[in-house]
């Protein structure tokens, strides 16, 4: 049976560390929102070009267009045993989409990484990215410098990582993605984790959380 995986929490929650790091575990591949819309456009397909003449008009990729994405790639023969998705859904809209293209033959298991708004925006204000090799840095961290420990280049601060912005990004994040949160906190496969522990704790937990929320299902069913 497949198990897809929603990773769902506000901007600075570690969920783009831990999706990948759960792909890895699990041997699923890991499935950005992000991702998707780059490779689209550098395949030339049909749907490429539809995203390419988004992209270059200024515009917001439609939720249509996002599930047509998400539709394709789960389509896919590396897809049957699962994906974990990291940056959809965004809206109930989406989940909605979502809940209508897996049908009943999937169970979706969704992780909720619940950071408060303190912690992320100390955590976001004090990131950087190295400027050569994009590797991400938290100064928080011990022996962290203004120098990436992977190639030597320049860590510079993203301008969407400053405090102010940080602040607004986060009430988008309640405005829009956050309602996903009373859409699927009634189902079984649903847990929220605490995402203010160490990266290996989440991590531990969130495997838990998963095996548990599968054994429900397979229950279920």
């Amino acid at each position: 049976m497949a198990c897809h995986i929603v990773m769902l929490g506000p901007p600075g929650a570690g969920k783009g560390t831990q999706a990948k790091r759960l792909a890895a575990v699990r041997g699923v591949p890991h499935v950005s929102t992000g991702d998707m819309l780059r490779e689209a456009v550098q395949s030339g397909t049909p749907l490429g070009r539809r995203v390419q003449a988004v992209l270059d008009s200024g515009a917001l990729v439609s939720d249509e267009i996002v599930a047509d994405l998400v539709r394709e790639r789960l389509t896919r023969p590396d897809a049957r045993a699962g994906v974990v998705l990291d940056g959809f859904p965004r809206t109930v809209a989406q989940a909605q989409t979502l809940d209508t293209l897996l049908g009943n033959a999937d169970a979706l298991v969704i992780v909720d990484l619940a950071v408060s708004a303190t912690d992320l925006i100390r955590r976001l204000s004090l990131r950087r990215v190295c400027a050569a090799c994009g590797t991400i840095v938290a100064l928080v961290e011990a022996g962290a410098t203004e120098v990436c420990a992977q190639c030597g280049g320049a860590l510079t601060q993203r301008s969407d990582d400053r405090e102010e912005v940080v602040r607004e990004r986060l009430a988008v994040y309640e405005r829009s993605t956050a309602p996903l949160v009373d859409y699927y906190r009634e189902r079984a496969s649903y847990r929220t984790i605490d995402g203010a522990q160490s990266p290996d704790a989440v991590a531990g937990a969130v495997a838990a959380a998963i095996d548990e929320t599968a054994a429900v299902i397979g229950q279920d069913r």
